[in-house]
């Protein structure tokens, strides 16, 4: 908020002329018609009234001689009377400013503290760390009193949600996707020292370079530090679908939009992945599989509707620059009454460990109130990742509490998370199509949780008898009661 001289000078000088035309309008004059022919003239005589500034009370007296103004009038406008009234309002006017930065500074450094009670396998945190409100306030409000003399909000920021994740230069950056009251959602980078709380946004969101056929909405981009050297943004890229019927607004398409980088400033738009079917949750596998690159796709037949879909996919590519789908298998399959029953998708690029990939996903399933989306975690082999070695049954996170209630409430779901070199994993997730949180947990604890929970029997008898063995087991287990 601090201004240079010029621009205060600049600033003042507008604000000025803005409040001689408030007096002129406020008080009676004697000859209305001249009052109104001089306001319609305002801008011509803004040049004038901004070089002649000094000389206001010859101003005035010409008016009061061309009969514009009384001479009561002529006399109660003077330079002091004027000057202190404009100094009135700026106050105000900055006092008002400084109490929204001061209540946004109170959020942005208030800290993160650890949730009582967990289950051992992640920590929850008490405070989301990335909301609506965390948004700069340069980017929703107007703060020249000129044009904003009531201080309201003009962009409204609906939510803040379903962020990529990586670490660079030391710091914890978060690629949010941003939604507007308009509905349309753009990318913005926030950053924290720690990876838990102090999260502040960059000034400026990111602006994407278009394609040959523009999309309407970017989200859910996915953030992978290639062994090529590059940095990888994969998103969807969402167009209104060209075969819609007449009247059908809502008919969309789904493509996996893609963006590179290396300093998270330039973005180059790469075409756009081509594939036989439609395409959400593309994931950019961080390393190549027998020198090509390798991707999770989630092939769909409608832009919600998985259809005939079977869940993960899994295909090879030779070009990121020119990126094709041409064979492509399913790894991680839907099953019927399970929490993926609906459809999943590949979340964040996954974690390498000495034992396996570690991947985070989320799946759907349908009830009474509606989609659920939860979280789950499953291993591929080290040399194959295409090849799944453990999956737990049931969710890892799903919605709690407060987590259930938002724009599309009883949703978990997560594009990013980072696994620091001693081994504390940062898992971020998104509440209901909201805001943001953060769990933490350790690469040695997501992967005995992988390893050593049982696999989903697909039935109900399979889930007892799980428990039963468990049972079984710790009664023998001396417990020193």
């Amino acid at each position: 908020m601090k201004r240079t001289v010029n621009e205060v000078y600049t600033f003042d000088i507008r604000y000025i002329f803005y409040m001689h035309i408030h007096f002129i309008k406020k008080f009676k004059f004697k000859n209305p018609a001249k009052v109104s022919f001089f306001l319609n003239r305002q801008k011509k005589y803004c040049l004038i009234f901004v070089i002649f500034c000094p000389f206001h009370v010859l101003f005035i007296q010409s008016l009061g001689m061309l009969g514009i103004i009384s001479a009561d009038l002529k006399k109660k406008i003077t330079f002091g009377h004027f000057n202190n009234n404009h100094h009135s309002i700026m106050e105000k006017y900055k006092e008002k400013v400084k109490k929204l930065f001061e209540k946004q500074e109170e959020l942005l450094t208030r800290d993160n503290k650890k949730k009582k009670g967990n289950n051992g396998i992640y920590q929850r945190y008490e405070n989301p760390i990335i909301t609506a409100e965390h948004t700069p306030l340069i980017w929703r409000y107007d703060f020249d009193p000129v044009d904003n003399p009531k201080l309201l909000e003009r962009i409204g920021i609906n939510g803040t949600f379903n962020a990529g994740a990586i670490q660079w230069k030391g710091k914890y950056l978060l690629m949010v996707r941003v939604e507007g009251n308009d509905r349309k959602s753009f990318f913005a980078i926030a950053e924290s020292p720690n990876g838990i709380d102090h999260f502040r946004f960059w000034d400026y969101p990111v602006s994407l370079p278009d394609v040959d056929d523009p999309e309407t909405n970017v989200y859910d981009m996915r953030l992978t530090a290639h062994e090529d050297g590059w940095i990888y943004g994969l998103f969807c890229a969402e167009r209104k679908d060209p075969d819609a019927a007449p009247g059908d607004l809502s008919a969309a398409t789904a493509s996996c939009g893609i963006v590179r980088t290396n300093d998270f400033v330039e973005w180059e738009r790469l075409p756009d992945l081509k594939s036989k079917t439609q395409q959400r949750n593309v994931v950019l596998h961080p390393e190549f599989i027998r020198d090509k690159y390798a991707l999770y796709t989630r092939p769909q037949d409608g832009f919600i509707d998985a259809g005939s879909g079977g869940g993960i996919g899994w295909a090879l590519i030779k070009d990121m620059t020119h990126a094709e789908v041409k064979r492509e298998k399913i790894i991680n399959f839907r099953q019927y009454h399970t929490i993926k029953e609906v459809k999943n998708g590949e979340g964040p690029p996954p974690i390498k460990t000495d034992k396996g990939w570690l991947h985070l996903a989320h799946g759907v399933r349908g009830c009474v109130a509606g989609m659920r989306y939860v979280l789950y975690l499953y291993m591929t082999d080290l040399k194959n990742p295409s090849k799944i070695i453990a999956e737990p049954a049931g969710y890892f996170m799903a919605p709690q509490a407060d987590e259930r209630v938002g724009d599309v409430s009883n949703v978990l779901f997560s594009n990013g998370w980072i696994a620091d070199d001693n081994g504390k994993v940062f898992i971020y997730y998104a509440s209901s199509d909201t805001r943001m949180h953060v769990a933490t947990s350790t690469i040695d604890k997501l992967m005995d949780y992988c390893l050593n929970t049982p696999a989903d029997g697909g039935r109900s008898k399979t889930s007892v008898d799980a428990i039963i063995r468990l049972v079984d087991k710790n009664k023998g287990i001396p417990t020193g009661k």
